[in-house]
């Protein structure tokens, strides 16, 4: 990979910042077409498979010089690979067939906060003054964009079963962006997240093989094997590589920001491929989320 200057890294997170929600809002297409045609384990794996192929070409070099240096951290491979890979792949595939969009978008709200906070208690790394105004008016936003401008739809929100899965997947969502900064590793970003695939798929190799066994492989072959290409190239190979520098340049809380900008990448998605117009609350939410973002992002005055 080539060497980047400072200015360079900045302006590229800041692009990132803009682009990574995009790329993450694709698996919202993945999450809707799966079912019925792809179990959630299987899915998960293939996915996770495929982004390795992508990635080892360009990860075995390092891989191999550095072996005696990282070879000491595979169970931290495995745990960051059963978080962000296992848990919060298949878990969130699960959750989807018995929630509403609407319980996982106000669920994942919950992400960017309890990064802030455990970054804040474990980094010192507090979000002040503007930021935390920033913060506010970002998470405003995504409710309005949420709940569709209505507060009586969250007064009405019936939380389900699938609900707990979400849940679960939000919170090891929030451990994995914490641990991924708290770890030091002496990989690369590239090759870590190699690696991290790779213990995140041997955890998902026995589950994925119990599921098999249970409902049989996909019988629709050619619609499975789409899924699972978009699934694994854009917000799995390209999303996660892009959080990982995000939390490079900014840090696991403002990094971990980028998720309230989603529910509007996912309007203009779902108006480009599904016929479904924006509305007025999307405006809306774009008027406090990205000015919010902005606030967020920059970095405070030295007092």
């Amino acid at each position: 990979m080539p060497t980047l200057s400072s200015d360079q890294r900045k302006k590229l997170a800041f692009f990132l910042v803009v682009v990574t929600p995009a790329l993450w809002s694709a698996n919202y297409i993945v999450a809707r077409a799966a079912p019925g045609v792809i179990g959630p384990h299987f899915l998960a794996f293939s996915r996770w498979a495929l982004a390795l192929c992508l990635m080892l070409p360009f990860a075995i070099p390092e891989l191999y010089r550095q072996w005696p240096d990282w070879r000491s951290e595979w169970r931290r491979f495995l745990t960051l690979g059963a978080l962000g890979m296992w848990v919060c792949g298949a878990f969130v595939y699960i959750g989807g067939h018995t929630t509403e969009a609407l319980n996982i978008g106000l669920l994942y709200a919950l992400a960017p906060v309890l990064i802030a906070v455990a970054s804040a208690v474990l980094f010192d790394d507090k979000l002040r003054g503007l930021q935390i105004i920033g913060v506010c008016l970002s998470l405003l936003g995504m409710l309005v964009v949420v709940i569709k401008g209505s507060w009586t739809n969250l007064i009405e929100v019936n939380f389900t079963r699938g609900d707990l899965w979400i849940l679960t997947a939000v919170l090891c969502w929030a451990l994995y962006s914490i641990l991924l900064r708290k770890w030091n590793s002496t990989l690369g970003a590239f090759t870590r997240l190699a690696a991290i695939i790779a213990g995140g798929l041997v955890v998902l190799l026995p589950f994925t093989i119990a599921e098999v066994a249970s409902t049989g492989l996909p019988t629709e072959t050619g619609k499975a094997l789409w899924i699972v290409v978009v699934a694994a190239v854009i917000p799995g190979f390209g999303a996660f590589q892009a959080y990982s520098f995000l939390q490079q340049e900014l840090g696991a809380a403002r990094a971990g920001l980028v998720l309230y900008v989603s529910p509007l990448y996912t309007a203009l998605i779902a108006w480009w491929l599904l016929g479904e117009p924006p509305h007025w609350y999307h405006a809306l939410g774009a008027c406090l989320i990205l000015p919010g973002m902005y606030l967020a992002m920059r970095k405070p005055k030295a007092q």
